[in-house]
C-alpha cells in the first residue's frame, strides 16, 4: 500500500516547548510500528513493547534508558520499543531535548535516527519499500541490507514481511486518524 501523495510534515528546526521535533503522520506510525514489529517489540502495538530490554525481559521505569546489559546469544544494552543502545539514546535525547524515555519521546527519537539515515523523506514520500530498508538496516540489527541479511550477523526480518507489516499499519494508521 502506496502513501496518498502530498506535502510532507516535515521535522520543526528545534522542538516547540514541550512538542514534538517530528509531526507523525500515518506513513511515519506505520513505519515505526514496523521497526518495532522488526525488533520484537510490537506486542500487538501494546505500550508494554516500550518496556522491552534486549531479550525480551521488562524494565519498570520509564524515567530514563535502563542501561541494563543483557547477556545471551549477544550482549546488549538494548531496551524500548526501539531497542535504543545507551549512547544512541543519548545522542538523540540530547539532539531533542527529551526528559525521559517515555513512548512519546522514544517515537520522536526512532524519527530522528530514520531523519539521519536520510529515510524519511523517502518514507513521506514513496512509504516503506527495499530501499529504505536497506538504509535503515545500519540502524536496526533486524532489518535486511540490500543483501537480505544483517550487517551485524543477527537474524532479519523478511523484506516482504516488513513491507506487507507495514501497508497494514499503514491502513490502520489513516483508519485511526479519520
Amino acid at each position: 500500500m502506496q502513501p496518498t501523495p502530498s506535502a510532507p510534515l516535515q521535522r520543526a528546526a528545534t522542538p516547540a516547548a514541550g512538542g514534538p521535533a517530528y509531526a507523525i503522520t500515518p506513513e511515519r506510525r506505520a513505519l515505526l510500528d514496523t521497526i518495532r514489529f522488526a525488533e520484537g517489540t510490537w506486542k500487538g502495538g501494546s505500550v508494554t513493547g516500550y518496556r522491552v530490554l534486549y531479550g525480551g525481559g521488562l524494565f519498570a521505569s520509564l524515567e530514563r534508558h535502563p542501561e541494563v546489559t543483557v547477556h545471551r546469544r549477544y550482549s546488549s544494552a538494548a531496551a524500548g520499543a526501539y531497542q535504543f543502545l545507551p549512547t544512541t539514546w543519548r545522542e538523540a535525547s540530547r539532539k531533542l531535548a527529551l526528559r525521559d524515555f517515555s513512548p512519546a519521546n522514544q517515537d520522536q527519537a526512532a524519527l530522528y535516527l530514520v531523519d539521519r539515515r536520510g529515510a524519511l523523506e523517502a518514507v513521506d514520500r514513496a512509504g516503506l519499500g527495499s530501499a529504505v530498508l536497506a538504509r535503515l538496516s545500519r540502524e536496526w540489527a533486524s532489518l535486511p541490507a540490500s543483501h537480505g541479511g544483517s550487517h551485524y550477523g543477527q537474524p532479519v526480518k523478511n523484506r516482504q514481511e516488513l513491507i506487507s507489516f507495514y501497508g497494514n499499519a499503514l491502513q490502520r494508521a489513516r483508519q485511526a486518524q479519520g
